[in-house]
């Protein structure tokens, strides 16, 4: 096997010539802020090394990333009742599209399109107070990158709800159809605020390394999921993870992944590594631009695809 640390190396020198070059998700004012001229990656192995290069101890808004985490919270609360209320299946339709909802009676196509996570969110909620429940998953991510420092930048998730139209749209639409069973404003409160999660790639990396180690993080010892439904979250990650360039980033890339419209990538090399990459510049379809070219160089630099090297 390579080297990681040359090879992350290499990857972010042929990078830096093309920052700036894609957009930043400037319906969000708050993303509109941030320096597309930025790239990091890092790498965490299942025997607990971390490799990094580029940008990645630089903080930025994981967005929808945070699916992942807030998926598996509500498998652990409430188990494959989970599968009632949201589908499998990928999409092919734009992460905020409401046309799909409507033909399927409101029930949201994958926990990973905007609609679907709403859902997920929504049966977080149950029992708790809104302020309880986004306590809750900041402390479920602090647990899994053994990390306290990791916050919630309220300026984000504010700028969120302020601007956040089509997601109200969704979460009433799907009220209408019983499949939320909180007040959509209170919904809403929890999801803007997962959305707004600040991490780096070093603490994303870790953060995900679970998923690679067979549902148990290696570094602190934590058993976070049976090996079975991190396999399960892993093919969801690879058929779901990147909206309507879900089947394309499984075509280049070749591995279990969730992106966010901040530009950070978090992708699982099962049984070998988490990685995490940060671009602010994203593609048509919302991924980071330099970061999925990025992990396509990784993943056959290291020969990790999970269909072969």
């Amino acid at each position: 096997m390579r080297d990681i640390q040359t090879v992350i190396n290499s990857i972010t020198e042929k990078m830096l010539p093309r920052l700036g070059a894609a957009k930043v998700a400037d319906y969000i004012p708050e993303l509109a802020k941030v320096d597309p001229k930025q790239f990091g990656i890092a790498v965490t192995t299942v025997d607990g090394q971390t490799f990094v290069a580029g940008d990645a101890k630089v903080q930025f808004s994981i967005q929808s990333i945070s699916k992942v985490f807030m998926l598996t919270l509500a498998l652990g609360k409430t188990g494959e009742s989970v599968w009632k209320r949201v589908g499998r299946e990928p999409s092919g339709s734009a992460f905020n599209s409401i046309v799909q909802l409507e033909r399927e009676m409101g029930i949201p196509r994958n926990p990973f399109v905007n609609a679907g996570a709403i859902v997920v969110t929504d049966m977080v909620l149950a029992g708790h107070q809104p302020r309880e429940a986004i306590g809750e998953v900041l402390r479920f991510v602090r647990y899994l990158a053994d990390d306290e420092t990791i916050s919630i930048d309220n300026r984000v998730a504010k700028s969120e709800q302020t601007t956040g139209y089509r997601n109200f749209a969704l979460a009433n639409f799907m009220s209408s159809f019983g499949n939320l069973h909180h007040p959509v404003d209170h919904t809403l409160g929890v999801y803007f605020h997962q959305c707004a999660l600040s991490m780096n790639c070093v603490q994303l990396a870790r953060a995900g390394l679970f998923l690679a180690n067979r549902g148990r993080n290696p570094v602190t010892g934590h058993s976070v999921v049976s090996e079975k439904r991190a396999r399960r979250i892993n093919a969801l990650m690879l058929t779901c993870g990147h909206y309507d360039g879900s089947g394309d980033f499984a075509y280049h890339v070749g591995l279990p992944g969730k992106s966010g419209v901040g530009g950070g990538i978090l992708v699982v090399a099962p049984g070998k590594a988490s990685v995490a990459v940060w671009s602010p510049g994203l593609n048509e379809v919302g991924n980071s631009a330099l970061g999925s070219v990025a992990l396509e160089m990784l993943a056959n630099e290291m020969g990790w695809s999970v269909f072969g090297a």
